[in-house]
């Protein structure tokens, strides 16, 4: 079975943002590792430092679900209106991709 249109949409938007949050899920396990590696080191004051990092690892790992499932949502809600209105409005559509077509192919014949 082929993919809607909205699943393509929502794919090809979805992989620069797969990127980052790849990248902030490295950051937290690195945050992590040097938490762990730091474990031994005795004293108030990193005991102190331990605990602030584990609470805060905690907060952003939260709100980086949280800003993955929103974004993921406003994601497919927009290809789903872009959709809808593609297929509500066809001849205006291809109208508005030929204008683009042109400016850029001037563009590109410029340089």
């Amino acid at each position: 079975m082929s993919k809607k249109i909205i699943d393509v949409i929502a794919d090809d938007i979805a992989a620069p943002r797969e990127k980052i949050m790849d990248e902030l899920r490295v950051m937290v396990a690195d945050a992590e590792d040097l938490l762990n590696a730091t474990a031994n080191q005795t004293g108030e004051v990193a005991a102190i430092a331990r605990a602030r990092i584990q609470e805060s690892l905690k907060v952003v790992k939260k709100s980086l679900l949280s800003a993955e499932a929103s974004v993921i949502e406003h994601t497919r809600q927009s290809a789903k209106v872009a959709d809808n209105y593609v297929h509500e409005n066809p001849w205006q559509s291809i109208g508005v991709a030929a204008c683009a077509g042109v400016i850029v192919g001037m563009l590109i014949k410029r340089q």
